[in-house]
């Protein structure tokens, strides 16, 4: 099997409980995915994508599963071709107050709500609890199983690196281009350094030993 033909098999099976939905009278599907739960600092990130009937992107796949540059790439080709995307972002003030949990809530209800156009129903990469007044359904995995929230995962995780790229012009010495806020032992020393940015999670320091609480 070509890489062609495998990845046209891959997005049948992503479209496979789109089409299904489809057969229920929905037409305005949406997938939302976030990235950036895990990270000591910057924003928590959802984005919310209703990608067009019959015009599937190659190589739209789970975020997680493609190079950096693979999912720059695609995020061109899918913001070209998506009926509607938006972005939720959630700063690291908020999540430090609300929690991290509630935090990504709230950015993908504002991903969601703020669509130009109203999806009549939505798929979500496992998230519990959001507030929108619409039919949903969140997928454990959804990234991986759906072509919409894949799309989305794309957006979110690109829209985010991009984010902690301009951050790292302001604070080189932490290396967030590298790690994009994650635990790393580079990213450790640095707190240890320096001590935290404004950008880092006062409440996910605490979780850790003393030395980064600065």
């Amino acid at each position: 099997m070509s890489r062609q033909e495998a990845q046209m098999e891959l997005l049948q099976k992503l479209i496979r409980m789109e089409s299904d939905c489809r057969k229920n009278g929905y037409q305005m599907i949406a997938g939302a995915d976030e990235a950036g739960r895990g990270p000591l600092a910057g924003p928590v990130v959802a984005a919310c994508v209703i990608m067009p009937e019959g015009r599937l992107i190659l190589g739209v796949n789970d975020s997680k599963k493609l190079s950096e540059a693979r999912r720059e790439e695609l995020y061109e080709k899918i913001i070209e071709t998506a009926v509607a995307y938006r972005t939720g972002i959630i700063g690291q003030e908020v999540i430090d107050e609300v929690n991290i949990l509630c935090a990504t809530r709230l950015a993908f209800k504002e991903a969601i709500e703020s669509l130009e156009i109203a999806p009549d129903f939505l798929y979500t990469d496992w998230i519990d609890k959001l507030d929108i007044g619409m039919p949903w359904t969140p997928v454990v995995g959804g990234d991986g199983q759906i072509y919409s929230v894949a799309a989305a995962s794309i957006v979110a995780k690109v829209t985010r690196d991009r984010m902690m790229r301009e951050y790292d012009r302001q604070y080189p010495e932490y290396g967030f281009a590298r790690h994009k806020g994650y635990a790393t032992a580079a990213h450790m020393e640095a707190i240890r350094k320096y001590g935290p940015t404004p950008l880092h999670r006062r409440s996910f320091l605490k979780k850790l030993n003393g030395e980064t609480d600065g």
